[in-house]
């Protein structure tokens, strides 16, 4: 790698073996990234856009010889905790409009062969309808050497479960965002800004739409968390969240389909109520600048609980979560809309 003046990456190594592209549907091409810098296969396949997901952005000559071609990057490295889930939803609409616009597509990254490959089952689970297994074998059966490393494959599991969108209120999705969020602040020590809007509003300031349901400090009765903070998990739970090593992880996916049908077998199950495991939330001040420390209650200074981006906490049914902000039960009172209104009178 190398460093421009304007302090964006520029890469060296262009080696990426022989140009390779497949045409997964009319249209839209999978490539490594020779194709993507071979201006006379661009011109000749008539490709008017190029998504490249890739640690370093195409070199500038590219668009230079090409001025018509519309580029978009995302900076991601093929590594099984990198998120690409969050940026399945643009990619799609980046892939569409070309489509749509009668444009020729090019995604791809260094080989061809992780990232682009998933931004590219993505694209076609959700515009078909089809499950990531499905889909797999249908990109396969274009490319057969695709391969998405095991983190992206538990990223496009996730995506299906939430309906080829992104729900904000699943409970996979929010510890999948927390547990990118503790990576980052295990490399920083402290929450980046792209992360901020992890930390939920303060409950007890919500005045449009509150929640009927919330957890209260026992001592000094003031709202600390809301039902929908709460982030529920099964006894012996070893994580809410977690993707699959690579040394766990079958090329077939297999052991992907393990993972799930745990996670069901977990959902039916009587959800563990020794620890209540939350979202961070704005009255913990702390959280921001500090990997671990103490919950205490913002009118009172109670100790509620604790808080640990990188080790997390162990729950004693025996279900460890990684990164955690938990309350002690015994220091909260539960009330819904009705006792609220009998506290507030």
């Amino acid at each position: 790698m190398a460093q421009e003046d304007t302090n964006k990456l520029t890469r060296e190594d262009f080696d990426a073996g022989p140009c390779s592209f497949d045409e997964i549907e009319p249209g839209l091409f999978l490539g490594n990234l020779t194709a993507a810098t071979d201006v006379d296969w661009l011109k000749e396949a008539g490709i008017t856009h190029i998504l490249t997901i890739d640690s370093c952005p195409l070199p500038r000559k590219i668009q230079e010889r090409l001025p018509n071609l519309i580029i978009k990057y995302i900076q991601v490295t093929d590594m099984p905790r990198e998120d690409l889930l969050t940026h399945f939803e643009d990619s799609y609409d980046f892939i569409d409009r070309a489509l749509d616009s009668d444009g020729r597509v090019l995604v791809h990254c260094y080989f061809g062969v992780s990232r682009s490959a998933t931004v590219v089952i993505a694209y076609t689970m959700k515009k078909h309808e089809l499950s990531f297994a499905d889909t797999l074998q249908v990109i396969k059966s274009k490319r057969r050497f695709v391969a998405p490393n095991p983190g992206f494959v538990a990223q496009l599991r996730l995506y299906e479960d939430m309906s080829y969108g992104v729900d904000s209120t699943n409970v996979q999705f929010k510890m999948y965002r927390l547990q990118i969020a503790a990576d980052k602040v295990r490399k920083a020590r402290i929450l980046p800004q792209s992360c901020v809007d992890l930390v939920k509003p303060d409950p007890a300031l919500t005045t449009v739409r509150p929640e009927p349901s919330v957890y209260r400090c026992k001592k000094c009765r003031r709202i600390v968390a809301s039902a929908s903070n709460i982030l529920p998990h099964a006894p012996r739970e070893k994580q809410i969240w977690r993707h699959i090593s690579a040394k766990s992880a079958s090329k077939d996916g297999e052991s992907c389909d393990k993972l799930i049908q745990r996670r069901d077998e977990s959902a039916r199950v009587e959800f563990c109520d020794k620890i209540y495991f939350v979202e961070p939330l704005a009255w913990m001040p702390d959280i921001t600048h500090n990997v671990e420390g103490k919950l205490n209650c913002p009118k009172c200074n109670t100790k509620l609980g604790s808080y640990s981006w990188i080790a997390g906490s162990q729950c004693p049914c025996g279900s460890k979560i990684a990164p955690a902000f938990y309350l002690v039960p015994s220091k909260l009172d539960w009330s819904n809309v009705v006792q609220n209104v009998q506290v507030t009178v």
